[in-house]
């Protein structure tokens, strides 16, 4: 099962002998990964992972979702009920999730999660077993005992994928300990930075949001009981945030429309926020102004706006009146984003203190909207492909949607937007060897040199994700 050498390099002669040169220049770069979700709590305690299934299934929506469209209960992976302390009834053993993924790896075939799964066992585990049914135990054994080797551990194998730098996402209210814990380090040599990720404060009328309001309130000290309070208390978490290294902040949204309303208007849904007399049309709207406040913030302190816009969250009731979410049921959408943004960027889309990076799962945006944006707007950068589209075929039209008009280096570089801690290196070596290929047939046909192909494909692992997300912007506040 040891993965090829040329995997994803291309297949004509000219075009492969040239991204072979590409990708082995840059194979061995340092990892900049500045959106994910590897917890800062796992890297600050740095336990070792218990056992195979609990650290590559359980975990991972990726590989969870498509057992589940088979008919395995999530349940029997390992996924607990929401806000659950005890297991629920049924809930398999560790080994019997490892057999069951392995029982049903034929069906990964194709898929990125084949792709990332044979690459981790063979690049950080150095396992050369085919999953399956008949082998699914010598394969538990064989990761269980790497697993209990010291080098394993979470901030041990970070530093054996050369991870410089690592992005968490966090919620307003995180104490930011971890974070602090890390920072303190001096032996360690990736740089961990927290990510604000404030959306679930948008919306009044949704569950659990007064409740959250509350907690923002303790932790940043200010009453969030008005609508100027919470502008206030997020103003104040995003400075906390800043202080510790972040140089961007995260918002999914279900679409991208950014529309302000008057500080008398916003008050009054506030209040009907509290007391839950706020219509979906009401709520629609408030969550509609907040993303455009978030934007000025952004240009104010300059903070990376991340904007993941266009999924449907939770699509099936009942598996998120179960198990909670991010459970594997969320779905892309249609979205557009020229229009819903345009009194924004109007407003600081030529700030030089703004930037705002643009991702999407509907992938007629990238040359239909993201690509003019980004085109036009010195702020606006075009993020990597994103979830459902974070796979091969996919990335390939990314470049050939995006590059013509935008450009290579207003993009993103590449994000793994992973909780998958193992399959970092793998995500990033799959991106590497895409655009290594995607060069070189720029180089055979006469659209770049050979040196300017080795520029772009050193800049795309470094100087673009560093440029984009202003990565060196904050390190002085550290130092």
């Amino acid at each position: 099962m040891r993965p090829h050498p040329d995997r994803l390099l291309g297949i004509d002669a000219a075009i492969l002998r040239i991204a072979r040169e590409l990708y082995e220049s840059v194979a061995a770069a340092p990892i900049i990964s500045p959106h994910g979700h590897v917890s800062a709590e796992l890297l600050a305690d740095n336990r070792r992972f218990p056992d195979p299934a609990t650290l590559l299934i359980t975990p991972d929506h990726y590989v969870t979702r498509l057992l589940h469209s088979a008919g395995v209960p999530l349940e029997r992976l390992g996924v607990e009920a929401a806000g659950a302390e005890t297991p629920l009834t049924g809930a398999a053993a560790p080994r019997e999730i490892w057999r069951t993924f392995c029982e049903h790896w034929y069906r990964f075939a194709g898929t990125p999660v084949r792709y990332w799964f044979e690459d981790t066992l063979a690049r950080v585990f150095e396992v050369d077993v085919t999953p399956s049914a008949e082998s699914a135990d010598e394969l538990f054994d064989a990761l269980s005992g790497r697993l209990a080797e010291p080098s394993f551990r979470p901030r041990e194998l970070l530093s054996c994928f050369s991870v410089e730098l690592l992005a968490t996402t966090d919620d307003p209210t995180d104490t930011l300990e971890h974070h602090r814990r890390l920072a303190e380090l001096s032996d360690w040599p990736t740089r961990v930075v927290p990510t604000l990720r404030a959306d679930a404060y948008m919306t009044p009328g949704t569950a659990g949001w007064q409740a959250r309001l509350e907690r923002l309130a303790e932790t940043a000290g200010v009453d969030c009981g008005s609508y100027l309070g919470l502008l206030e208390a997020i103003r104040r978490r995003r400075e906390c945030f800043r202080a510790l290294g972040a140089t961007a902040t995260d918002c999914g949204v279900a679409d991208a429309w950014a529309v302000p309303l008057s500080d008398e208007r916003a008050q009054a849904l506030h209040e009907r926020g509290l007391d839950g007399s706020i219509t979906a049309e009401e709520a629609l709207a408030y969550r509609r102004n907040m993303l455009f406040q978030f934007g000025l913030m952004a240009a104010d302190d300059g903070l990376v706006m991340q904007l993941h816009a266009g999924v449907l969250r939770n699509h099936h009731a009942p598996t998120f009146a179960r198990f909670g979410p991010d459970t594997g049921h969320d779905i892309p959408a249609p979205t557009y984003f020229a229009e819903p943004l345009r009194e924004l960027l109007n407003r600081v889309g030529t700030s030089e203190n703004f930037r705002l990076v643009l991702f999407t799962v509907d992938e007629t945006a990238f040359s239909r909207e993201l690509a003019p944006l980004a085109g036009f707007y010195p702020s606006v950068y075009v993020g990597a492909p994103w979830w459902f589209l974070d796979a091969p075929a996919a990335v390939r039209r990314f470049r050939a949607a995006v590059t013509e008009t935008a450009g290579f280096h207003k993009t993103s570089g590449f994000i793994d937007d992973t909780r998958a801690l193992c399959s970092i290196p793998s995500r990033h070596d799959m991106s590497r060897r895409l655009d290594a290929s995607y060069l070189a047939e720029l180089v055979v046909g006469h659209q770049l040199s050979e040196q300017e192909a080795h520029t772009i494909a050193r800049a795309l692992v470094d100087e673009i994700p560093r440029n984009a997300f202003r990565l060196d912007r904050n390190r002085e506040r550290l130092d």
